[in-house]
């Protein structure tokens, strides 16, 4: 059976070519459109994911981490005089225009925390200390900003909202899904640069649940304490920010229907190669019907042939993308492929072969064995 499969599949090698290359393309398709809507949906998601908060409060009904509206500060006290809270801290967030060395201007989102604390801070620094941003307007730029803002160094000055900071820190892999990137601040020059905001207003009031304590019980009475706003656990913010994303702004939509068009090319390239090679050899399959061979068995030889496509166009899909991830790693795209996506886009390979030989299989289910007789 697998001789029989194999020289099938084998005998036109250009055929076997452009399949293997039709296949080669789906995978590669799948996994690029999954992998950078994964590295976008972290991006949208690593403030929440990254900090140590288990509570999130926000304003009211706050669709997402960067729309979140100014609410009253007192509510940082209501929260804190609650039973199973370790710690609350406030963060302020907002966006900021910071003026550029050749005179242009460019948005960021400004995140403003507690120094003491750190709460709210960067996670990962490659220069200076969060509790530099104490004593002044000091600001901590990610590395990733250098296309957007221009390279920034320890002790560059630029302007934020027409007012002079001073850069005392740089973090790495700290990106945001918008095209204006964070930048970190103590929560009183935040509250400065950006006035929009309200002397008594702050942003998100971030909580630790202390050692014992039930989260949903410290969740329902942060609810009935404090009206007017939207408590979320860690976990319920980050993914209501990752699902306005992907389906409020539609751009969930778009990555989905690319990597759909993949599997379908992929599927009608394999499933022409499968139903020519068929007809090619209906008198041969005849043969087989005519001396007692099984329906079943012939169904095993067309579906080796499929599952052979898949397996090495895989292999071939999974090579090519890592070249692929190189080139968007230099471009500064996040591309994230867990191992759980390339289990997922193996099976759905084997699937999308195995489905397209289903016009053969039916091909073959109607071959008359007395045909081999006629001339």
């Amino acid at each position: 059976m697998v001789s029989i499969a194999r020289k099938n599949l084998f005998h036109d090698k250009i055929r076997f070519i452009i399949t293997l290359i039709g296949v080669t393309f789906s995978v590669v398709l799948i996994f690029a459109q999954v992998g950078v809507y994964l590295g976008f949906m972290g991006n949208a998601s690593n403030i929440i994911d990254n900090l140590p908060a288990d509570i999130w409060v926000t304003s009211k009904d706050s669709p997402n981490f960067d729309w979140s509206q100014p609410f009253p500060e007192g509510n940082l006290n209501k929260a804190k005089g609650i039973r199973g809270i370790e710690w609350a801290e406030k963060m302020v967030f907002a966006w900021a225009m910071m003026k550029l060395p050749n005179g242009g201007t460019e948005q960021v989102e400004m995140i403003g925390f507690n120094p003491n604390s750190g709460i709210g801070a960067p996670w990962s620094m490659k220069e200076g200390s969060v509790k530099d941003v104490k004593g002044g307007k000091h600001i901590i730029v990610d590395e990733s900003v250098y296309k957007k803002l221009g390279e920034i160094r320890m002790g560059d000055s630029r302007e934020i909202m027409n007012k002079k900071v001073k850069v005392v820190g740089i973090s790495k892999g700290i990106k945001s899904l918008t095209t204006a990137p964070y930048v970190f601040t103590s929560y009183d020059t935040a509250k400065e640069l950006a006035s929009y905001i309200g002397e008594n207003h702050t942003s998100f009031i971030l909580i630790k649940v202390a050692g014992g304590s039930d989260k949903k019980d410290v969740v329902r009475m942060l609810k009935e304490r404090l009206p007017g706003v939207s408590v979320y656990t860690k976990e319920e913010f980050s993914y209501r920010t990752r699902y306005y994303w992907t389906v409020s702004t539609g751009m969930g939509m778009g990555f989905l229907i690319t990597a759909f068009l993949g599997f379908i090319i992929g599927m009608v390239i394999v499933g022409q190669t499968i139903y020519t090679s068929t007809v090619e050899h209906i008198r041969e399959f005849g043969t087989l019907k005519a001396i007692g061979a099984k329906n079943s068995f012939i169904y095993r030889i067309i579906l080796e042939q499929a599952v052979v496509n898949a397996v090495i166009g895989y292999i071939t899909g999974f090579i090519a993308m890592k070249f692929l991830l190189k080139g968007y790693q230099k471009t500064g795209i996040d591309m994230v492929i867990p191992e759980y996506l390339m289990v997922s886009v193996f099976f759905l390979t084997v699937l999308m072969c195995v489905s397209a030989s289903v016009i053969s299989i039916r091909k073959v289910t109607k071959i008359d064995p007395v045909m081999v007789f006629r001339t």
